[in-house]
């Protein structure tokens, strides 16, 4: 190590990225070429009618040319399946994988298959998806079951493509916390590719542990991030500086746990303004890199946050029917 050099600046600095959701008004190649312009490592590619649409008819020839078209940019990718009404144009994330429905959930789980051998396609490090709000009438133990009957083909498809699963905690849904995902990994019997996505802003939202404490647990079964600002108590994806997270213990203790995928900035209801968002991103979360490679190597003890607010995460949160 060079004289003056941090711990945290020996290791390879994180890989963030940019999701396309929150890119909805920009063609796929310019959402693309803009991240490679703004010096983005990767991409979080949302399956939608959009860009992708995993539903349209030639989709390996489609995956084809954005496959060659994130090598000829040298960005890396995730694939997110979190798109609005792609299944249903009445259903803003409908049928999930607890419809009481089979077929409806079927179609959820053809979802997800696609989204694997699309991955697999585009040589992504992971496939993310999320288990949905449990339906009116649906008890909780049938709903897990549900959950798990679903996601069993697709962790074998998963498993067989060597392209983990990485199920994101979504505050309203039935998986909603890090105590959730060990729950659905002991129902499944800890298989192989079922991995985690960790949310820095669900963290700040409505776990126990502060965020950076959230990321030293998750460790050992994190296979994607997503990262935006939020507030306690309030499931609002908010640009940086506009919530509370105090960015750079979170991101040191990322780095510190080795992960090698993306930390892609999550804000779906700010493509109106992508661009802008994008180009501001990037440049707060090197400067809290920075920042976070010039402190204490040494972690804080474990915080417990607060309890959020009565009625949080929020009344309607973002997973839910309202726009």
């Amino acid at each position: 190590m060079n004289p003056g050099t941090s711990p945290l600046d020996a290791r390879r600095s994180l890989r963030f990225g940019y999701g396309t959701n929150g890119l909805a008004d920009l063609r796929l190649d310019d959402a693309l070429s803009l991240l490679a312009d703004l010096g983005y490592d990767g991409v979080g590619l949302t399956l939608d009618h959009m860009h992708l649409d995993p539903l349209a008819p030639d989709l390996a020839a489609r995956t084809r040319r954005v496959a060659h078209r994130l090598d000829a940019l040298g960005l890396g990718v995730t694939v997110e399946t979190g798109a609005r009404y792609v299944l249903d144009p009445r259903r803003k994330h409908g049928p999930s994988l607890l419809d009481p429905d089979p077929g409806d959930r079927a179609r959820r789980a053809d979802l997800l298959l696609r989204a694997v051998r699309v991955a697999t396609d585009l040589g992504a490090h992971a496939v993310h998806c999320f288990s949905g709000i449990v339906p009116d009438g649906t008890d909780t133990d049938t709903a897990w079951k549900r959950l798990a009957e679903s996601l069993t083909p697709v962790l074998d498809a998963a498993a067989s493509a060597g392209v983990p699963l990485a199920v994101e905690p979504e505050p309203g849904h039935l998986l909603a916390t890090l105590d959730d995902f060990h729950h659905l990994r002991r129902i499944l019997g800890d298989p192989e590719p079922l991995g985690l996505t960790l949310d820095i802003g669900h963290c700040q939202c409505l776990e126990p542990l502060s965020p950076a404490d959230c990321v030293r647990a998750a460790a050992p079964w994190l296979r994607h991030v997503q990262i935006e600002d939020m507030r306690r108590g309030v499931h609002e994806h908010l640009p940086f500086g506009d919530g509370e997270i105090d960015f750079p213990p979170v991101l040191a203790a990322l780095a510190a746990t080795g992960y090698q995928g993306l930390a892609v900035v999550e804000l779906p209801r700010h493509s109106h303004a992508g661009p802008h968002y994008a180009g501001h991103s990037l440049p707060f979360l090197r400067h809290a890199e920075r920042t976070a490679a010039t402190a204490s190597p040494h972690p804080a003890p474990a915080r417990r946050q607060t309890a959020p607010p009565h009625g949080a995460p929020s009344t309607a949160p973002e997973g839910s029917s309202t726009p």
